[in-house]
């Protein structure tokens, strides 16, 4: 190879490199801010194209983030309690129900458990496609999908936008959770004022 060849390849492929670097700087920088509905609505997408529920969870609305949490805690406490107090032999069908629940680490666990459970990763996936239109209102907005699916967020108190679809399930399930530790906690304190009863 002549050194006129070899400079001009030199010169190929460093302008090659520099093509490449200025493509994902400019992805970079137009790549929407969560701070946006867009930008959050492609980050619901990112997740659930990977398989990562629990990636969405930063873009769920508040109410629906606390109901995963509150789902879980009491979930947390209700094991306890029938561990603390219920007779042995009435634990093991008691803990097997909510098993996923108490034993989640944060919020987005229980978040991932119920959107495998309920399908809710494969109707996200079958309706997830481009942007077509946004339109906000306030703090509201509407994501509707290239295929006409439309996706209602609202902007949280750090200005990141978070899917409502699912609150109103979450929020039930969270509901239903504090009754049922109501019930088991009532339980608890028969047992535990029976055994002291019968002096065991």
């Amino acid at each position: 190879m002549t050194p006129v060849s070899r400079r001009r390849l030199l010169w190929a492929g460093a302008f090659a490199g520099v093509a490449v670097v200025g493509s994902v700087v400019a992805a970079h920088v137009s790549y929407p801010s969560d701070r946006t509905p867009e930008g959050a609505y492609y980050r619901i997408v990112i997740a659930i194209n990977r398989d990562a529920p629990g990636e969405c969870f930063a873009y769920l609305e508040t109410a629906a983030q606390h109901a995963c949490f509150t789902i879980r805690d009491y979930r947390k406490r209700s094991r306890e309690r029938i561990l603390a107090a219920y007779p042995e032999s009435e634990q093991q069908e008691l803990l097997a129900r909510h098993a996923d629940e108490a034993s989640a680490a944060d919020g987005a666990d229980v978040f991932a458990l119920y959107a495998r459970r309920l399908g809710w990763i494969k109707r996200l996936r079958r309706d997830l496609s481009g942007i077509g239109h946004v339109e906000v209102r306030a703090e509201r907005a509407t994501v509707e999908t290239a295929r006409g699916t439309r996706y209602p967020f609202r902007r949280r108190e750090n200005g990141i936008w978070g899917l409502t679809l699912f609150t109103g399930a979450l929020v039930a399930e969270a509901e239903r959770a504090a009754r049922d530790f109501e019930m088991i906690d009532r339980a608890a304190r028969d047992y535990e004022r029976a055994r002291t009863a019968g002096g065991g």
